[in-house]
């Protein structure tokens, strides 16, 4: 979802705090006529002080069209976390402190109707941070919680507590490294035997701190109700299941310690002062195609070419020597949303009406428990179309069984969810994976 795609850092000279008048030009659309364009010459700093986020809802495709334009603007550094795509449906868009006031006028110029869905971004920031230090502090004492967000060592301790409390049916698999030499460590859960398997990841995009942690929750839960559940004992008699908890290694830790609003990997792209790739618009489905952008900068950049980051290679090198896996399901954030293909094109899956099905009865079950609504449907007609996508690869690969979940919420925190809604997210998406991990365990093929 979304992007803050410029440089971190970029051009700006240490302690600069001076930024200059945003420039308001006319250029001509491809239709001859008149749209005002901002460019706004600032730079992006780490802060997100007074940042705000924005609920747009254009009203026809020409406020898109606008929208799109604006947002292609980098000298902006607009970040958006949902992109305008229908007529009348909301877009969420983070603003720098120095672009608000331009973006506004902007928008109010084109009579595209707006209000502001958080007024102060780092107010959201700073009580994340007070509430992950509070829990470091209690858990020195005491057991991981996991109601909080953790830093990539909690999760790698956790990961390894986890393989030491169950030996006989938990162990790590490191399937490569990431840019910066991190371990992809994978979880598998297996009763022994040559099975087939069930692949689960989360958190490729770095700042969507809830799928990691609800990645955690649920490698803990699997653990915990074997022999105990009869439906997960059944499933894992039956298949294997791989569980990757942090996808983008690099990416998740720059969030943490730079950049809470970071998305990509932290891969060094030639010839660019911008870094990283959207390893979600890296696998080779499509790949360059709509919904991904070629510059380095953008927060959809799809990379020198299809599998140059490392972290997808490595899912991709393990699927394919794996080959019996027969179900890929992949955890993001946010809008509340489970997806199956396609997202690089838009015609009908010949297993769409199978698909539909178990998304459905998935979410029917998820919304059992606190009453939360998700939407379904391939990925291209439920938000847009984006090339280059890990189901849309799973799929084409021959595993029909490929899901994206977009958990909790539709807007109100997007990716700032406060941890008092782990818990309940983690529990309610259980439901819905293990139905359709039910389905596949039924439905060999």
């Amino acid at each position: 979802m979304g992007g803050d795609g410029g440089p971190v850092g970029g051009t700006c000279n240490s302690g600069m705090e001076n930024v200059r008048m945003a420039d308001i030009t006319q250029e001509q659309n491809a239709t001859g006529n008149c749209v005002q364009v901002l460019l706004l010459r600032s730079c992006l700093w780490l802060t997100s002080f007074r940042d705000q986020v924005l609920e747009i809802i254009p009203r026809n495709e020409e406020q898109i069209k606008n929208l799109m334009e604006l947002e292609a603007e980098e000298h902006l550094q607009l970040d958006f976390w949902k992109l305008p795509t229908i007529p009348g449906e909301t877009a969420h868009v983070r603003v720098p402190f120095v672009s608000v006031q331009a973006v506004k006028i902007f928008l109010e110029s084109q009579d595209i109707a707006y209000s502001i869905m958080i007024d102060d971004v780092q107010v959201l920031l700073d009580q994340e941070d007070e509430e992950m230090l509070f829990n470091q502090r209690r858990e020195r004492n005491g057991n991981f919680n996991f109601a909080a967000y953790h830093t990539l060592e909690e999760i790698s301790q956790a990961m390894d507590n986890l393989v030491a409390e169950h030996p006989g049916l938990v162990s790590k698999v490191t399937i490569g490294h990431s840019f910066e030499k991190r371990p992809m460590n994978v979880l598998k859960f297996s009763t022994g035997g040559d099975k087939p398997a069930i692949w689960l990841d989360a958190g490729i995009h770095a700042r969507e701190w809830v799928t990691q942690a609800t990645a955690l929750w649920t490698a803990n839960k699997i653990a915990s109700d074997y022999g105990n559940d009869p439906s997960i004992t059944s499933i894992l008699d039956t298949m294997d299941i791989f569980l990757l908890p942090v996808t983008n290694p690099d990416g998740y830790v720059f969030s943490q310690t730079k950049n809470r609003m970071w998305r990509k990997t932290r891969s060094k792209v030639s010839g660019s002062r911008c870094v990283g790739v959207d390893p979600n618009r890296n696998w080779d489905a499509g790949f360059g195609g709509p919904g991904a952008s070629k510059s380095p900068c953008s927060d959809s950049y799809h990379g020198p070419s299809a599998n140059s980051e490392v972290e997808v290679k490595s899912i991709v090198d393990f699927i394919k020597s794996h080959g019996k896996v027969k179900a890929f399901i992949t955890l993001h954030s946010y809008s509340q949303l489970l997806m199956f293909p396609y997202g690089y094109k838009c015609t009908k899956l010949d297993d769409f009406d199978e698909l539909e099905e178990v998304a459905q009865k998935a979410t029917q079950s998820l919304q059992k428990l606190h009453g939360t609504k998700y939407k379904v449907g391939p990925i291209c007609s439920v938000i847009y179309q984006a090339s280059g996508g890990s189901i849309d690869w799973a799929y084409d690969s021959g595993i029909k069984y490929s899901f994206a979940f977009e958990l909790r919420d539709t807007g109100r925190y997007g990716f700032l969810l406060p941890a008092n809604q782990i818990l309940p997210t983690a529990e309610e998406t259980w439901l819905g994976l293990k139905t359709i991990m039910e389905h596949v365990r039924d439905h060999p093929y």
